[in-house]
């Protein structure tokens, strides 16, 4: 079974899609600006960029029969805000163990590891997308974590990557056509 056709019968069968945020749902790129207050601690804001087609996935995801979450080593009140924008059903922030997230999650949903996809992009998301029935490196994920990927998305982290991994699964479970027509009818209630 070539590559290809081999990715293709793993993404049939994903009903929970899991993610790292740094690198994936943004570039990589972590903005802090200092903000002076009247006490000696200093107040710290943080930024990171979004990409709206990412968000649209997914709704569709969602419209798909996909549950979605996120597994990120940090912690940021943006991705929170970002996470609850989206709705996500999983969000696990600060987690050093990305496989100990990623099997408490499965139990929570009871399905089999065959059943849940991790998109990746640096060496602290392998253990995850080495147990999992398809991984995912998006295209500015280091070599390693390529190397070990059952596909590649053709956009980089931040620049719709998440959104090339929903429309390759739902692709693959023939379940496109249809989240499309229910996301343009109106049935989704998420932002993007």
């Amino acid at each position: 079974m070539s590559k290809t056709s081999s990715a293709k019968a793993r993404a049939k069968k994903i009903k929970l899609l899991l993610f790292d945020v740094d690198g994936v749902l943004t570039d990589g790129q972590i903005f802090i600006f200092p903000v002076p207050s009247g006490d000696t601690r200093q107040i710290v804001v943080e930024a990171k960029g979004f990409s709206a087609h990412d968000g649209a996935g997914i709704s569709l995801a969602r419209l798909g029969g996909l549950k979605t979450g996120l597994i990120t080593r940090r912690n940021s009140e943006t991705v929170a805000l970002r996470a609850r924008d989206l709705k996500l059903e999983y969000v696990y922030q600060g987690s050093t163990d990305k496989l100990a997230a990623f099997q408490e999650i499965l139990g929570k949903e009871k399905l089999t590891a065959s059943e849940a996809a991790f998109v990746g992009d640096d060496v602290i998301d392998l253990p995850a997308m080495e147990n999992c029935g398809f991984s995912v490196a998006v295209a500015n994920a280091r070599r390693e974590v390529k190397d070990r990927a059952h596909y590649i998305t053709p956009h980089a982290g931040g620049d719709g990557a998440l959104r090339d991994v929903i429309e390759y699964i739902l692709k693959a479970q023939g379940k496109w056509k249809q989240a499309v027509e229910k996301y343009i009818g109106g049935e989704s209630k998420l932002g993007n």
